[in-house]
């Protein structure tokens, strides 16, 4: 689960747990494997949308 943690600067970050980045890397490599081109996977990354449940 995804962390949104805030610092002294009020800056917020996203702490992702490896779970969340492997399904990201798994997300990216089905879209790359099925393109032919670097614009094509670019087009499908851009037209796709990735969720990472957040941990409150």
């Amino acid at each position: 689960m995804a962390v949104i943690v805030e610092n002294l600067h009020g800056r917020r970050l996203v702490r992702l747990s490896t779970d969340d980045v492997i399904s990201i890397v798994k997300t990216y490599q089905t879209i790359a494997c099925e393109s032919s081109s670097y614009e094509e996977t670019r087009r499908k990354l851009d037209s796709s949308e990735l969720y990472v449940p957040e941990d409150f």
